[in-house]
């Protein structure tokens, strides 16, 4: 494997994500062009100048790296093993809309393996970092996902892919049984900043399909050096599956089996149902 100082590609990476950040703080309810990529995806000029000052400064310090990133796709020699993956604007619906949930998103893969992520929050001021192989953490301090065990007790969350209107019967029965199944499901529209929610335990759990890369490297990440687990719906994870279930671990069964095609027409009541509701909610904590 290639020898890469990690803490100073991580620090690359920090620095990079904050200077998309501050475009997108400075620019935050002034979106003036809005371009449409399909049917209800757009892009906006702010999407664009925060992509290019992340790509301006990660060529600046390793400039024989690949670069994938979501509104310029591959950058560099695809053959070179070292990829930088990067979402400028996590969110831009919500953007668009000044709608307070989006971040940048960025993340370094080597050989196939994620090995580092970073999210930011520009308005709350709030940045996920990780290195594979060492604790996650919010802002210096070390991230641990929830300790819920009951999914009737989880607070979950997902995202609606932009091309739901393909075939939404599916996507809604799923989203009909887990809002059943669990506590409450939110629906926040930022992928990668719902994971790095899961990885500081203010999520139990997040399921979505139809995902590219950039929007789920940094995020699994999180949640797995935060204490969590990451998979497809039923098989092992990887960036490029575009299905996506994770969460503090303890739901990730109760979850697959939500998720499962052949229970795709089941609806259960809760195993929650007339049970005391004067519980502790045991979150996880960002200690």
């Amino acid at each position: 494997m290639l020898e890469i100082d990690l803490q100073i590609a991580l620090k690359t990476a920090t620095e990079a994500a904050l200077r998309g950040g501050q475009i997108l703080k400075d620019c935050y309810g002034q979106v003036r062009e809005i371009c449409y990529k399909g049917a209800i995806d757009i892009v906006t000029e702010v999407d664009k100048a925060s992509e290019a000052a992340i790509i301006k400064h990660l060529k600046q310090n390793h400039p024989d790296w690949n670069i994938l990133a979501e509104e310029s796709g591959h950058i560099g020699n695809q053959a070179y093993p070292v990829k930088w993956l990067v979402d400028p604007l996590d969110g831009t619906t919500n953007y668009a809309h000044a709608y307070p949930f989006f971040c940048v998103s960025i993340a370094l893969e080597v050989e196939g393996d994620v090995v580092l992520g970073v999210v930011f929050d520009p308005l709350r001021d709030e940045l996920f970092t990780v290195i594979k192989g060492q604790p996650a953490y919010l802002n210096g301090k070390q991230l641990k996902v929830s300790a819920t065990g009951e999914l009737c007790r989880s607070l979950l969350v997902t995202g609606i892919p932009y091309n739901i209107k393909t075939d939404p019967g599916r996507i809604f029965e799923t989203f009909k049984k887990f809002v059943l199944s669990a506590q409450a499901v939110r629906r926040d529209g930022s992928a990668a900043l719902d994971l790095a929610y899961v990885a500081a335990g203010r999520f139990d759990g997040f399921w979505e399909e139809r995902l590219a890369p950039w929007d789920v490297a940094a995020g699994s990440l999180l949640v797995l050096e935060a204490g969590g687990k990451v998979s497809t719906f039923k098989e092992e994870f990887n960036i490029y599956a575009g299905k996506l279930l994770a969460s503090n671990g303890l739901l990730h069964k109760d979850m697959q089996e939500v998720l499962a095609p052949e229970n795709f027409n089941i609806l259960t009541e809760s195993a929650c149902a007339g049970k005391k509701q004067n519980y502790k909610t045991n979150k996880g904590s960002e200690n």
